[in-house]
């Protein structure tokens, strides 16, 4: 049995931020879903619904909010979704974060899977929060955000024709994160987002996405 609805957090600051919350009976673990550049959009929240209906305590928060609440971007609206992006206070980013993890911490610890934005965010709380595990889906900006290691299981998913993840990105999270797990897709950028037909790759998808859950249920003990 799962139940979902929408919550509001505070952060240590005293944020309020909304967040998507789906919730099944008897959760292995908590896992927070980060978004990409877009927002909380209706695939992410499926997203967060599949990942409740394999036994996780999932949540998505609403990262926006903090800049201007309620935004959504279409996806076809990319300077858009980058000029929202790029006004993101690292800072800030962990407090909400870090408020995000505590509301789906039940004591069976609590791991982060990122899209896009949110693969190298989560890559940069891997060295931050106290975290079970960390999973990027073509993470941006990985030589940054992977500079500093990590304190918890990784597991990278890469598009191999994704500019974001050149060999050379590729090999620097390697070097950085040496327990790292590592795949590289026949495919781009986005590849898992199945609201982007141009950009989805079926076979990629679900293949990541097998592999995220045996990740998941091994690092937490399911």
């Amino acid at each position: 049995m799962m139940s979902e609805q929408m919550i509001r957090i505070t952060a240590e600051d005293g944020h309020i931020f909304d967040a998507f919350h789906s919730k099944p009976e008897n959760p292995k673990g908590g896992l927070v879903i980060l978004q990409e550049i877009f927002g909380m959009t209706e695939q992410l929240k499926s997203v967060t619904r599949a990942w409740c209906a394999d036994g996780y305590d999932s949540i998505l928060p609403a990262m926006y909010d903090r800049i201007k609440p309620n935004t959504v971007i279409s996806f076809d609206d990319m300077e858009g979704a980058q000029g929202m992006m790029k006004q993101f206070d690292p800072d800030s980013v962990v407090k909400d974060i870090r408020a995000a993890v505590a509301a789906v911490d039940r004591g069976k610890g609590v791991s982060l899977i990122g899209f896009c934005w949110g693969g190298g965010t989560a890559t940069r709380m891997a060295s931050i929060l106290d975290l079970t595990a960390t999973i990027s889906y073509y993470g941006t900006r990985l030589a940054e955000n992977a500079a500093n290691g990590a304190n918890c299981a990784t597991l990278f998913h890469f598009g191999e024709s994704d500019q974001h993840a050149s060999p050379e990105v590729i090999e620097g999270v390697k070097q950085n994160i040496l327990d790292a797990e590592c795949y590289v897709y026949d495919a781009g950028h986005a590849f898992a987002n199945d609201a982007r037909a141009n950009f989805y790759v079926e076979g990629a998808a679900k293949l990541a996405r097998q592999r995220s859950l045996e990740f998941l249920n091994r690092v937490h003990g399911a």
